[in-house]
């Protein structure tokens, strides 16, 4: 079994390298730049450049190339990316050279970089280890002609290109991006989310146990209900308790959650005012201990029958098709040949075998207890992280949105491995060895 465990883990990160190449070249392919349309009005007051924007997008392996500025200086070539608005600013007059050449350079040699501002100073920075050390300071004149740096008495002039990016830097730039992004991941770092001001994976950490609770409560009562009525129906097949088992459930698929949500807030919040329609706990409310947990109970009754009621009807069918397929088999007509009991034949010879298609479940089970429900959430203001996601792709939290489809993808592929393992639980006849 180990070995089949090592090959499975195996396989499974093989899978999250595939997710995590969709999930970024989904958010490359996205047709609003939202980092620029975020922080546009920063960049208009100043409080942010453009630079710093780029370097921002650099961290996520969002940053597209626009053109270069390449200077040739002391034997070191150092390039700059640079915007063509930028270039053609400086042509007409409304950005000065010193300006346009502003910013720093990344040399090619020795880890070396040049740093020219707009206040006429430039340096020459030499990094070694976890240290920067200044190699070289001076001033700097920019004209029409290109510029000029002076670090002592004679001035040297330097040549600068100006090149237009290409498709293939472009593609570069893409794929480059995507390694980029992939290396914070596995450190760890899924960057900083825009609308909560957070750490991504601390805003995960925070809030999925509170769908964790909702989901866990919601999935047990739905495993205490539809697999019941699902033997239930099976063992009365087309009888009026299969039909009106059948019916209810078939309701309770068709109901969309957010219509189902708003009419039990309007029946037992609105009108009978039993249950609180929002949020999880009182306003105003500073109860401690139990009170504190009975209050937040509470106010999770609504959103659990939502859960419950509408995911009950799937596995009941589901329950109903295997138990029938099963007690038409042969070993069942035995067991009743034999004398045993229908209630022993349903519930320990035909049950077992009706539990091994009902494991494969147990794959999008992980996801969904810690993933959260991301309407009901929404509908009933509860700061799950299903309500917290769905923010976020309103708001375009682009750090969000990776980093919280990354999280379902490895919770994904956890499930779909126990859901393998819990096959030779219920089944002794497979053999987790190849």
């Amino acid at each position: 079994m180990l070995k089949y465990i090592l090959k499975r883990l195996g396989l499974s990160v093989i899978v999250l390298l595939g997710v995590s190449v969709i999930i970024y070249f989904l958010v490359r392919l996205m047709p609003t730049d939202y980092l620029e349309t975020k922080f546009s009005a920063q960049i208009q007051q100043g409080t942010i450049t453009h630079d710093q924007l780029d370097d921002f997008k650099k961290r996520y392996g969002l940053y597209m190339p626009d053109a270069y500025l390449t200077i040739e200086y002391d034997d070191v070539t150092y390039v700059k990316d640079v915007k063509q608005q930028k270039y053609e600013d400086v042509q007409d007059g409304t950005l000065s050279y010193l300006e346009f050449y502003a910013g720093t350079y990344e040399g090619s040699a020795n880890a070396l970089s040049l740093e020219i501002k707009d206040d006429g100073s430039y340096r020459v920075l030499e990094k070694s280890g976890e240290e920067t050390k200044v190699k070289e300071t001076g001033r700097v004149s920019a004209s029409e002609t290109g510029i000029v740096l002076q670090s002592g008495t004679d001035p040297m002039p330097i040549t600068v290109d100006y090149k237009v990016a290409t498709v293939w830097d472009k593609a570069g730039a893409v794929f480059s991006g995507y390694f980029a992004w992939l290396g914070n991941m596995l450190r760890g770092d899924l960057g900083d989310s825009f609308l909560y001001q957070q750490p991504v994976g601390t805003v995960i950490a925070d809030h999925m146990w509170i769908s964790f609770l909702i989901s866990l409560v919601a999935l047990i009562f739905q495993f205490a209900i539809s697999i019941p009525l699902g033997i239930t129906s099976a063992t009365h097949q087309y009888s009026v308790v299969d039909y009106s088992v059948t019916v209810i459930t078939m309701i309770g698929i068709s109901l969309p959650s957010f219509f189902f949500a708003a009419l039990l807030i309007k029946v037992f919040s609105s009108w009978l005012g039993w249950f609180p329609a929002f949020g999880l706990v009182t306003g105003g409310a500073s109860s401690t201990g139990i009170a504190y947990m009975l209050d937040v109970l509470h106010h999770l009754v609504l959103p659990m029958i939502v859960l419950v009621v509408l995911s009950i009807g799937g596995l009941m069918r589901y329950t109903r098709t295997n138990m029938l397929e099963v007690l038409n088999s042969d070993y069942i007509r035995t067991a009743r040949s034999k004398g045993l009991s229908e209630k022993k034949v349903i519930y320990v010879h035909a049950f077992r075998n009706t539990m091994i298609p009902l494991m494969t479940l147990l794959a999008g089970i992980l996801p969904s207890l810690f993933g959260g429900a991301m309407i009901t959430e929404e509908v009933f203001a509860i700061d799950g992280i299903g309500r917290l996601a769905y923010k976020a792709l309103q708001q375009g939290d682009v750090p969000f949105i990776m980093g919280y489809n990354m999280f379902l993808a490895v919770l994904t592929v956890i499930g779909t491995l126990f859901s393998d393992l819990m096959y030779a639980v219920v089944d002794p006849r497979v053999k987790l060895s190849k």
